[in-house]
C-alpha cells in the first residue's frame, strides 16, 4: 500500500504554468498530461512496481536506458522548457543532485512535448549537470502507464537500485520533499548516511561569508596602509 508522505500546495504554479493548466495530449484519453499539485507518494519496499524497460536518446545523441542505472537510485524528472513550474524547480533538482551524487543517486531528465533547440538552450543556460532524453512525443512517460505514470509536467519518479518505483511527485517538487523521499531509499540500500551529505546552501553561505570577510579585511588593510604612508 502506498503511503502519502508529503503534499505541497502550489496552486499558483498549477494555474500559471504548464500550458496555462491545459492538458497536454500525448495520445488517447488515458494519456493526458495535466498540471500537478505537487503531491508526493512513497511506496513501501514490498509494494513497489517495477519500472518498465525504457530507453532513448540524449541531446548529445547518446543512447541511454533506465537499465543503465541498475544498482543506483535514479531520479527521473519529466520536464519541458516552456513549463514555468519546471523552471521554478530546476534549482531544487540541481541542489539535490549535487548533494546526493556520493550516495548512489543519479538524475535523468525526460524532455517531452518540446522544441529541441529550446530544450537544449534551457539545459545549457541553466547549467544542468545531468543528461536528459529528448522525447518529444512523450513515449517514455507512456511506458509507465501500467505502473506509476508521471501524469503531469513536471513530474518526478524515484527508482530504487532494484529497478522498482519507490516514489512519485506529481507537479513541481521542493528540496525538503525530494530529500525526504530519497533518504529512506538511500538508507534502505545502505548507500551511505544522508545526514552526512554536503549541504549546498551551507557551503554557499560559508563562501559568501568568507568573501565578505575578505572584502572587509582588505578595506581595513588599505586604510592602514594609507595611514602608514602619511
Amino acid at each position: 500500500m502506498a503511503r502519502t508522505v508529503a503534499a505541497v500546495s502550489v496552486a499558483a504554479l498549477a494555474l500559471s504554468g504548464c500550458a496555462g493548466g491545459n492538458e497536454v495530449q500525448t495520445g488517447g484519453e488515458d494519456d493526458r498530461f495535466i498540471s500537478g499539485d505537487g503531491s508526493a507518494t512513497a511506496f513501501d519496499a514490498g509494494e513497489r512496481e517495477p519500472a518498465p524497460e525504457v530507453e532513448g536518446t540524449t541531446f548529445e545523441d547518446e543512447s541511454l536506458a533506465l537499465s543503465d542505472y541498475e544498482g543506483e537510485i535514479l531520479v527521473v524528472n519529466v520536464w519541458a522548457s516552456w513549463c514555468g513550474p519546471c523552471r521554478a524547480e530546476q534549482p531544487v533538482l540541481d541542489e539535490v543532485h549535487e548533494e546526493y551524487t556520493g550516495l548512489g543517486v543519479e538524475f535523468l531528465g525526460v524532455n517531452i512535448k518540446d522544441d529541441r533547440t529550446a530544450a537544449e538552450a534551457y539545459t545549457e543556460n541553466k547549467g544542468v549537470a545531468y543528461p536528459s532524453l529528448y522525447d518529444q512525443p512523450g513515449e517514455v512517460p507512456q511506458a509507465f502507464r501500467d505502473t506509476v505514470p508521471p501524469r503531469a509536467i513536471p513530474s518526478t519518479l524515484v527508482i530504487d537500485p532494484a529497478g522498482d518505483i519507490a516514489a512519485r511527485v506529481i507537479g513541481p517538487t521542493t528540496y525538503g520533499q525530494l530529500t525526504d523521499l530519497l533518504n529512506p531509499v538511500v538508507t534502505e540500500f545502505d548507500l551511505g548516511d544522508p545526514e552526512e551529505r554536503p549541504r549546498v546552501a551551507e557551503q554557499e553561505a560559508e563562501e559568501e561569508q568568507e568573501e565578505q570577510d575578505s572584502e572587509e579585511s582588505g578595506g581595513t588593510d588599505d586604510g592602514a596602509a594609507e595611514g602608514d604612508s602619511e
